[in-house]
């Protein structure tokens, strides 16, 4: 699994850092999303990922 973020639609809303803030950060200029953990290893690491992606409110994030 990869996480991918598309920082052009990214609204800056957080929800994905709340998440888990261990695979995502905001960048301190725009707020927009950083991927900290592209690809995360172990159950609780991919279900946050994929609870992250489902919950965000602009759809900027996806899973590969």
């Amino acid at each position: 699994m990869k996480i991918i973020a598309d920082t052009g639609r990214c609204v800056g809303a957080g929800q994905c850092v709340l998440t888990d803030p261990e695979l995502f950060d905001q960048s301190e200029d725009d707020g927009t999303v950083i991927v900290l953990v592209a690809e995360p290893e172990g159950d609780k690491a991919e279900e946050n990922a994929r609870t992250a992606v489902h919950i965000c409110p602009s759809q900027a994030l996806s899973l590969a």
